[in-house]
C-alpha cells in the first residue's frame, strides 16, 4: 500500500505564490509517477503537472510557464507563481507505480485546497 500526504495551499491574492507538497512512503517501484491534479466545483479534474522517477516533468496547459514541479526521491513540490482566480479549486497528489509487467496502481491524496482572491 501508499500513502501520500500532502502539505501547503491555502488562500493568496492574484499574482500571488503558494507551494505544494507530497510526500509518498509505501510500496513504491522504482518506475513511477508523481503529481497534482486539481478540481474546480463543478469542473472534471485536470492534470496539473507530473514527474516521473527519471524526472521528466509535464504539465497542463493552463499552467504552464507559471508552474514548476520539482522532485526528490518520493517527494514532489509543486511551485505556484502568477496564481489567477482560476487556479481555485482542489489540488490531490497523485501516484502510478508499476505493480507488474503488465498492471499499474494509482493512488490519490485527500486533496488539498487552494483559493485565489482578492
Amino acid at each position: 500500500q501508499v500513502q501520500l500526504v500532502e502539505s501547503g495551499g491555502g488562500w493568496v491574492k492574484p499574482g500571488g505564490s503558494l507551494r505544494l507538497s507530497c510526500a509518498a512512503s509505501g510500496r513504491i517501484d522504482a518506475l513511477n509517477r508523481m503529481g497534482w491534479y486539481r478540481q474546480a466545483p463543478g469542473e472534471q479534474r485536470e492534470l496539473v503537472a507530473t514527474i516521473t522517477s527519471g524526472q521528466t516533468a509535464a504539465y497542463g496547459d493552463s499552467v504552464k510557464g507559471r508552474f514548476t514541479l520539482s522532485r526528490d526521491k518520493n517527494m514532489v513540490s509543486l511551485q505556484m507563481d502568477s496564481l489567477k482566480p482560476e487556479d481555485t479549486a482542489t489540488y490531490y497528489c497523485y501516484l502510478i507505480t508499476m505493480v507488474t509487467m503488465s498492471s499499474n496502481a494509482e493512488y490519490w491524496g485527500q486533496g488539498i485546497q487552494v483559493t485565489v482572491s482578492s
